[in-house]
């Protein structure tokens, strides 16, 4: 019974983890798409993020089918709630992957408004925020997950960052405010997409520990 039971809870955490790979190459190939200016990639993006969605509708069916057939009780039970509240973020992170390459075909159009630094770092981060949280799930690794959230504070300087950089590119050239604005978009994309990130990374520390975890931020 436990044998089955471990293997059910196996294959749901496995299948997470591969909607969260989904979102890790969105969010390469849309950052690739930003920095060469790929309208094949940035397509190739959009068109992933419907697997992403049927991924989301078939974790959530089985997880809801795996309460009703076992009843599971304690870190079991943690586990179910974990996916089921992870395959909302996913779900969340990849329209935002799909969102800054929405943004990155718009800017195919016309020649860049800088060289691109600051936001290529942030899709990094967020690629490593995805294989450290990845890698603490698979190895039921609390200290992983912490990090996971430490990163998302590095991601959040980087936003301040460039948004700082772009309002002044606004306000001493006016001509440059579409572009701009739509780079502030990206970095907002990437922002947002952190933050889910950072919620999944919390609600494996609760899955591992049994404690909620807060940041600062968080409590007020």
């Amino acid at each position: 019974m436990r044998e089955a039971l471990d293997r059910a809870l196996n294959q749901l955490l496995e299948e997470t983890l591969r909607m969260l790979s989904l979102v890790r190459e969105m969010t390469q190939e849309a950052t690739e798409a930003l920095v060469e200016g790929s309208e094949a990639k940035a397509e190739a993006v959009i068109a992933k993020d419907r697997e992403v969605d049927a991924l989301e509708l078939k974790v959530e069916n089985e997880a809801i089918a795996f309460i009703a057939r076992h009843q599971p009780v304690a870190s079991d039970l943690r586990l179910i709630f974990t996916v089921i509240k992870a395959l909302t973020d996913l779900e969340r992170a990849g329209d935002y992957a799909m969102h800054v390459a929405e943004d990155a075909l718009f800017l195919t159009k016309e020649p860049p408004l800088k060289r691109y630094v600051t936001l290529p770092e942030m899709g990094r981060k967020l690629l490593e925020m995805m294989d450290t949280l990845a890698k603490a799930a698979a190895e039921r690794d609390v200290a992983l997950a912490r990090k996971v959230v430490e990163l998302d504070d590095q991601v959040d300087g980087l936003y301040e960052e460039i948004t700082r950089e772009l309002i002044t590119y606004m306000m001493e050239d006016a001509r440059t405010i579409t572009k701009a604005l739509t780079l502030m978009r990206v970095a907002r994309s990437y922002e947002r997409l952190g933050d889910h990130l950072e919620n999944i990374a919390e609600r494996v520390i609760y899955w591992l520990t049994g404690e909620v975890y807060k940041t600062p931020e968080d409590i007020y």
